[in-house]
């Protein structure tokens, strides 16, 4: 089922973000090349998944959530463009292809970055994309601006520059996950069911939880690839995180223990979402997926 699920969502968003890369003058056409070499080059579009997931969960057309897919797989694209700068993780391999400072250059990833940041905040807003009222909208910005600053995703990435060579106890590096990863995730959840129009104070708190436990079950299943896939498989630099002596979850717990926590996870995750009916079925897939994908 997920296969097939996953293929219509990308062609979606696909399709949605084609459009937003059109440069308006010859003068910054390389830097629209750039941003769109960063994001449509592949990619498992996971967070767009989950966001038109949550939204037909609660009974909407999962087309009403356009906005919210392209918005969170604009962020996770800029995130991944400056991760891989060389004052970041330095690295020159992304989803099988060089990254997009060297595909380009530097100083032009820098600012392709800078460019699907705000880019993000546009698609959401576009009424092409988001049919939402005014205050359904307003939210839905506020929810990413706050799972994509520093308060979420930017500040994780700083506790995870400051943590090399440390060795974090599991609270910590829990913490610094439930930002890095975990923040981008649970608001692709929380977008998708605002979209849908129908969300309920209780659906909205349970769809929290089960993206609280998915955030944390794909970064320890990150960190698992990270030492049993190649990089051919994974499409960056396999071993990585060892290479640079980053804390991880195999590293503290055990390659075992880590397996084990990530099945919990998801447990946890699924257990959130029994309050729902067959709707959500994409999101119990997309939890058994995220601790048994390969990639």
């Amino acid at each position: 089922m997920i296969a097939a699920y996953q293929a219509k969502c990308q062609a979606q968003v696909d399709a949605a973000l084609e459009p937003l890369f059109q440069a308006p003058s010859p003068e910054l056409e390389r830097l629209y090349a750039a941003m769109r070499y960063s994001v449509m080059n592949g990619g498992k579009r996971v967070r767009p998944l989950l966001a038109y997931a949550a939204c037909e969960a609660l009974g909407a057309d999962g087309q009403r959530a356009n906005g919210a897919a392209c918005a969170v797989e604009l962020i996770h694209a800029y995130s991944l463009v400056h991760d891989d700068l060389p004052a970041m993780d330095d690295d020159d391999l992304r989803r099988g292809q060089p990254t997009t400072h060297k595909a380009f250059d530097e100083a032009c990833a820098i600012l392709a970055g800078d460019g699907l940041q705000s880019l993000a905040f546009s698609a959401l807003l576009d009424p092409r994309l988001n049919t939402q009222d005014a205050d359904t909208s307003l939210a839905m910005v506020r929810a990413l601006a706050e799972a994509a600053g520093s308060a979420g995703m930017v500040g994780g990435q700083a506790i995870d520059l400051g943590s090399v060579g440390l060795k974090l106890d599991q609270q910590a590096l829990e913490y610094m996950h439930r930002h890095k990863t975990g923040a981008l995730i649970e608001a692709s959840v929380r977008l998708g069911a605002l979209a849908s129009g129908r969300a309920s104070a209780s659906q909205l708190a349970a769809l929290q939880t089960y993206a609280q436990a998915i955030g944390l079950a794909f970064q320890v299943q990150d960190d698992i690839l990270d030492i049993e896939s190649d990089t051919a498989t994974l499409g960056k630099h396999q071993g990585a995180d060892l290479a640079r002596d980053k804390p991880t979850y195999p590293a503290l717990l055990g390659l075992p223990a880590a397996k084990a926590y990530a099945v919990e996870l998801r447990d946890q995750a699924l257990v959130a979402l029994e309050g729902f009916g067959e709707s959500a079925e994409p999101l119990r897939a997309l939890a058994c997926y995220i601790v048994e994908r390969r990639h």
